[in-house]
């Protein structure tokens, strides 16, 4: 049988009793798994990996058997083709991967603990029991769990506990459900519970190094998301409890197993006295998501995984509708211009990158799904162009009948496209496939030619991109009512330019609101009239002119040095969206010169004349009363004014940071990793280094935390780097899951990167080894990437990675990010003068 042979085909549970007896000393799981379903073939195959099978029966008796490494399967002979029960008895390890069922470590009151928990996603339940390890392969279960067991030690799972026999802990019968969703925990736990409206239980959970009321955020978000979800969903919470369980270590920042979601420390528990607005709204749609996928991903479940895209957009683009309807004053949809879109705007421009709808059969090609820009945010645009298009009413009816169509069973995005085009009475599969099918996006450019107004749309591409004449179905928003609804020519004329203008009396423009996933290139006609106006535009509009306009240098539509003069116009914004996109584009000003430069000394002052207005307005401290806009637009200018090296900034942040030097932690945290860093860089010291590094280790706060990765892998003290880079490979201070992080911080700091660059590609197998089989694993090729600039790099990143490139799960990041070091090192080449020039003009 070839891989690509799904198991699912060979045979169809409806039923598992596992039992499991784990022990935390020796590392070691002794299992007995039972499945009953049905034999389709004559050799079944069933998932398992590094599990060591000690015998096989059907029925009662022992049947012959092989285990094959290669295609992690155990092949089952069989007299003929029928109903079965198969009863499997094994051993395996606990895992130090942060797959499969694993330990997470942890420190309280400086005794090193562990929890034991579980990572299943998307092919790791294979490590904890043999089973048929394939979405489709739905079943219910029953989970029995022995422990070396120790006296106030809490058990959680997908559902509640019903008896403990001789030690043994059993779970009432799941609904159906994929094996990737089954999960549980145990250890020192404490909790915080409520109930929903409608009765469900709803608990967070973690260890006791946190102040319980570190809790409370969380536990209020997850009931409100749930009875927000139902309301809108029309569809009930299927299970009895929702419990929300925060895991010391954890590779991916979250997952939806169903009644017992696992995330990072970092985005479920919060110092609810002392969390920046920014955090409170990142760990709250963190939470929506993942509740959203309670119906959207595990009531009814993708069919395969190039389907993953129906489990996640969905979800990616419900967090904002949740948080959107419980907290509206925070404006979160401001968030995701800010974050998803840029996001996959950027990502989905080089030429290369994966459409939205993927074919993939191998696990490590799975694993490499998992494109935070595209399969989350691009799809989560695509689903929010179809809200707009069909608007609420038909989004919920639609989504009632899906559930009610295919819960507890498997679907495909056709199936989606169905539900909500009969609701809408719109054949939203026709309009949807060109960018479901599709990787890239279009530019429309909008131009007046003879008088009249014509658009026209082509791919975009940041660095060389072959033109196959891609089209899409585009939903326009114009603020003409001449411009098509959907766009889905090459060409379109909407008529004499004059005489719409003076009619509509505004300027045109196209994609209103920024919802569509495309960008528009105005001439230099259209793009004067909107600048004359641009006061009288919206946030989101002055957002998505600076998000444009710097996707369209960044392409080479456009020179960058044309953008430099714009800046300023909006550098005095009060809206926090548009200082983000106001600081993106000045931000990657920073590519175009070279550290301790003439040029960098002159984009130094410029930072400082877009910045102090903004400082002396906001100050250092927040403030009570003021808006959020006010709360989140200070670290944005604050961050300028420390680049710009203003000396009154410096000062200020220095003065904080020696007025709380013994409590770090209690500095307002919106603006603590910029006093942080400002001491790192500007008042560094071995003793600061080692304060700093302590109260990392001894902290449990993943947001204070964070603060001193970024601060310390600031340093320019080559000594200090050095110290930093040997603590990588310790997980008591870096803990793999945040190792890339840090990694980051030194490799973007100039007088780290070498550092930083010679270790990872002299442990690289030691990284691969580590982390290796974790759906971020890629990412650490992505952040390199995203920081070379120069021939030198590019050449270096080449010669080692070119060599991996048909590794699987690694073919196409190291594809596309060669072709990314290469248009940014084709652009500094070709625009640094410009750029550099235009920026002297502006500050003198």
């Amino acid at each position: 049988m070839t891989e690509s042979t799904h198991f699912y085909d060979t045979f169809q549970p409806n039923h598992y009793d596992i039992f499991l007896d784990i022990n935390r000393a020796t590392k070691q799981i002794s299992g007995t798994t039972t499945i009953t379903g049905q034999a389709k073939t004559n050799q079944i195959l069933i998932h398992q990996k590094d599990l060591n099978i000690k015998s096989v029966q059907t029925d009662g008796a022992d049947v012959p058997f092989t285990t094959d490494s290669a295609t992690e399967a155990i092949r089952i002979e069989l007299d003929k083709a029928e109903d079965i029960n198969v009863t499997i008895k094994y051993t395996a390890p606990l895992t130090d991967t942060m797959m499969g069922i694993y330990p997470s470590y942890y420190e309280e009151n400086g005794v090193k603990k562990q929890i034991i928990g579980t990572q299943f996603e998307t092919t790791a339940a294979r490590q904890a029991f043999p089973s048929v390890d394939e979405p489709e392969a739905k079943a219910t279960f029953d989970l029995a769990i022995k422990f070396d067991e120790q006296p106030g030690e809490t058990i959680i799972s997908n559902m509640p506990e019903v008896r403990t026999e001789d030690g043994v802990h059993y779970f009432d019968t799941t609904v159906r459900m994929s094996t990737y969703l089954i999960a549980f925990a145990f250890g020192d736990l404490q909790s915080k519970q409520t109930t929903t409206k409608s009765g469900v239980k709803v608990g967070v959970f973690g260890t006791k190094a946190h102040k319980a009321n570190e809790l409370d955020f969380a536990l209020d978000i997850a009931k409100r998301s749930i009875e927000f979800y139902e309301d809108f969903y029309q569809t009930p919470y299927p299970l009895p409890h929702s419990w929300q369980l925060a895991l010391p270590d954890f590779s991916a920042g979250a997952m939806e197993n169903w009644g017992l979601v696992t995330y990072r420390e970092a985005y479920l528990l919060l110092d609810p006295d002392n969390t920046a607005l920014e955090t409170k709204q990142l760990v709250a749609t963190v939470i929506a998501h993942e509740l959203a996928h309670q119906w959207f991903g595990d009531l009814v479940t993708m069919k395969w995984w190039d389907d993953l895209w129906l489990n996640e957009s969905f979800a990616n683009m419900m967090e904002y509708v949740a948080i959107d309807a419980i907290e509206p004053d925070w404006h979160i949809w401001e968030m995701f211009q800010t974050s998803e879109a840029s996001m996959a705007l950027q990502r989905d421009a080089t030429d290369g990158v994966q459409s939205v709808h993927v074919q993939v059969e191998n696990p490590a090609e799975i694993d490499a799904l998992f494109d935070g820009a595209i399969v989350y945010a691009k799809g989560a645009r695509m689903l929010v162009m179809v809200r707009a298009l069909i608007g609420d009413d038909a989004l919920r009816t639609g989504l009632k009948n899906y559930f009610s169509i295919h819960q507890y069973g498997n679907a495909t995005g056709t199936d989606l496209w169905a539900a909500l085009g009969a609701a809408s009475n719109l054949d939203v599969g026709a309009i949807m496939n060109s960018w479901l099918e599709q990787p890239g996006y279009p530019v429309v450019t909008a131009s007046v030619i003879d008088g009249q107004l014509t658009l026209s749309q082509q791919q975009f591409f940041i660095g060389a991109g072959k033109e196959v004449g891609r089209q899409w179905q585009i939903p326009l928003n114009s603020n003409y009512e001449q411009a098509p609804a959907i766009f889905s020519d090459q060409n379109v004329t909407l008529g004499n330019y004059e005489w719409l203008r003076k009619d509509a009396d505004k300027p045109f423009r196209l994609n209103v609101g920024n919802d569509s996933h495309f960008i528009v290139k105005y001439d230099q006609t259209l793009l004067d009239d909107i600048l004359a106006n641009i006061d009288s535009l919206d946030a989101i509009a002055q957002l998505q002119m600076l998000q444009d306009l710097r996707l369209l240098a960044e392409g080479r539509q456009i020179s960058y040095a044309a953008v430099v003069p714009l800046l300023p116009r909006f550098a005095n914004s009060h809206s926090n969206i548009v200082n983000a996109a106001l600081y993106q584009v000045a931000l990657n000003l920073r590519k175009f010169v070279e550290p301790n430069s003439v040029e960098e000394k002159q984009l130094r002052a410029f930072f400082d004349q877009l910045s102090a207005p903004q400082v002396e307005r906001l100050g250092w401290m927040p403030r009570n009363g003021e808006s959020n806009d006010d709360q989140l637009t200070r670290p944005y200018v604050l961050n300028a004014a420390l680049y710009a090296k203003n000396a009154k900034a410096i000062k200020a942040a220095h003065d904080l940071f020696t007025t709380n030097s013994d409590h770090l932690a209690a500095l307002p945290a919106d603006i603590r990793v910029f006093i942080l860093t400002n001491e790192v860089k500007n008042f560094g010291s071995a003793e600061l280094f080692d304060q700093l590094l302590t109260a990392h280790r001894q902290s449990s706060d993943a947001s204070f935390k964070a603060d001193i990765a970024t601060a310390l892998t600031s340093t320019s003290d080559h000594a200090l780097i050095v110290q930093l880079i040997e603590k990588f490979e310790d997980a008591d201070t870096i803990k793999p899951q945040d190792l890339r992080a840090w990694f980051r911080g030194v490799l973007a700091n100039n007088d780290g990167q070498q550092a930083a660059w010679d270790w990872i590609r002299n442990d690289w197998q030691w990284l691969e080894n580590t982390v290796g089989g974790d759906m971020e694993f890629t990412t650490y090729i992505t952040v390199i990437a995203g920081i070379f600039r120069t021939p030198t790099r590019l050449a270096e990143f080449k010669a080692f990675f070119e060599p991996k490139v048909n590794t699987p799960g690694l073919t196409r990041e190291i594809t596309m990010d060669i072709k990314v070091i290469e248009s940014r090192v084709d652009l500094i080449e070709s625009e640094k003068q410009a750029v550099n020039d235009a920026i002297t003009a502006v500050v003198e």
